[in-house]
């Protein structure tokens, strides 16, 4: 797309930071520090670079958004994300930047109502999330004993020991 207008800047800006306000694996590496201490304003920059990186290469795939995105986490937070949100995530960034470049306000919006509502269940998930526990478990179901922390491997667990 051409450089966007202001105004358009503004709208993908606002859409850019709602998807990645939404991403939970992208807001547990930054409030478990996994970036160091200055993961929120690495994620920070991330809004930025998604805005040029998404401008600048308007015919983009979702796997070269995925890619560029993989990198991000992994050379930014040293988290590698296995958890299939590359893939929604990068469709969420496309689809907003293809409404924005066709003049879809309204699909904009309703887009952005939609991320807005996904928002609370996210902030009580990583409100639970505890740094080196699994989640608690749903009432009637107990814990595997056998498992591991999300994050951990038996080979870091062994450098532990």
């Amino acid at each position: 797309m051409a450089a966007p207008s202001t105004e358009e800047r503004a709208l993908l800006e606002r859409g850019v930071r709602a998807v990645l306000s939404g991403w939970a694996a992208l807001q547990l590496a930054v409030s478990q520090g996994f970036g160091g201490p200055q993961s929120p304003e690495k994620a920070s920059w991330l809004v930025g670079a998604l805005l040029e990186f998404l401008s600048q290469n308007p015919e983009l795939a979702e796997d070269e958004v995925e890619d560029f995105l993989a990198e991000v986490m992994d050379n930014e937070f040293d988290t590698a994300v296995e958890d299939g949100s590359l893939q929604q995530v990068s469709r969420e960034l496309l689809s907003l930047f293809t409404r924005v470049r066709e003049g879809d306000v309204g699909g904009v919006g309703e887009a952005l109502a939609a991320l807005a509502r996904r928002g609370p269940a996210l902030a009580s998930a990583l409100a639970n999330a505890r740094p080196g526990h699994a989640p608690d478990p749903a009432p009637g179901h107990a814990p595997d004993p056998d498992s591991q922390s999300p994050g951990t491997s038996s080979e870091e667990e062994e450098e532990v020991r």
